[in-house]
């Protein structure tokens, strides 16, 4: 049985994709910097006859907490196949460039960019002992510099000078971290979900969560030819999914 860990898994985009893993015969840990609400998770999910699943505290932002998890689920596995970087957070608007706060951006950039190589650092050596390891990192096509200087692009004028900043570093993490393992099985790729309604950006998003979490699960279970150092959005790219750094 193929195993995964999804961080920020108790809700919304998170929860989904570990509910359709479990559904495709996976064993998921569940990531939740609330233990309560991790579990509570676990609870909804085993109502579905779903069972394969266990929460684990992991706030990506605290250090301790991630070793902590690593240690956890260390001692119930040898391998992991699949790494969900999902846990994210926006900071709120306005982040004009002029007046965002620094103490924002290091809130925001300590969960979306800090805790991604936190976790991943934590995690590899199980992945590496996969036969096929892949990470998927959450990210955004607002973290597209490409797209965000084309006028034409249909979100042109949504700028956030923390998020968007966020996720662009983190795209760059990405592609070295796809660099520095590209002669190993392992394969990583950054996704966008798309504009998904959930309470990340009250629910004005205009995709599902079942749409969202089948676009992250795609890269995490391509095959050995599959790419990687790639950054793919679909809701940007309907034919092949790949869209610009």
């Amino acid at each position: 049985m193929k195993k995964a860990l999804i961080t920020g898994a108790n809700k919304s985009i998170g929860f989904e994709t570990a509910r359709q893993l479990l559904q495709q015969g996976y064993h998921v840990y569940l990531g939740s910097r609330n233990e309560e609400n991790g579990q509570e998770a676990v609870e909804k999910l085993n109502a579905e006859g779903l069972t394969e699943v266990e929460a684990v505290q992991l706030d990506v932002s605290d250090p301790e907490s991630v070793k902590a998890a690593r240690a956890q689920i260390g001692q119930k596995t040898d391998v992991l196949d699949a790494l969900f970087n999902n846990a994210g957070i926006n900071g709120g608007i306005p982040q004009t460039a002029t007046g965002a706060s620094i103490d924002t951006f290091k809130t925001v950039y300590d969960t979306n960019v800090f805790g991604v190589v936190s976790v991943t650092q934590a995690f590899l050596d199980l992945l590496q002992k996969s036969d096929a390891p892949r990470i998927v990192n959450v990210s955004s096509g607002m973290g597209s510099l490409t797209l965000h200087t084309d006028p034409n692009w249909k979100y042109y004028h949504n700028k956030g000078a923390i998020y968007h900043t966020s996720k662009a570093a983190l795209n760059m993490y990405t592609i070295i971290l796809a660099y520095e393992l590209r002669d190993t099985p392992v394969k990583v790729n950054a996704v966008d979900p798309g504009f998904t309604a959930t309470d990340f950006n009250h629910h004005r998003g205009t995709g599902t969560v079942a749409e969202a979490a089948a676009r992250l699960i795609k890269y995490a279970t391509i095959g050995a030819d599959g790419p990687t150092g790639k950054f793919f959005s679909e809701e940007n790219n309907s034919e092949t999914g790949e869209i610009p750094w």
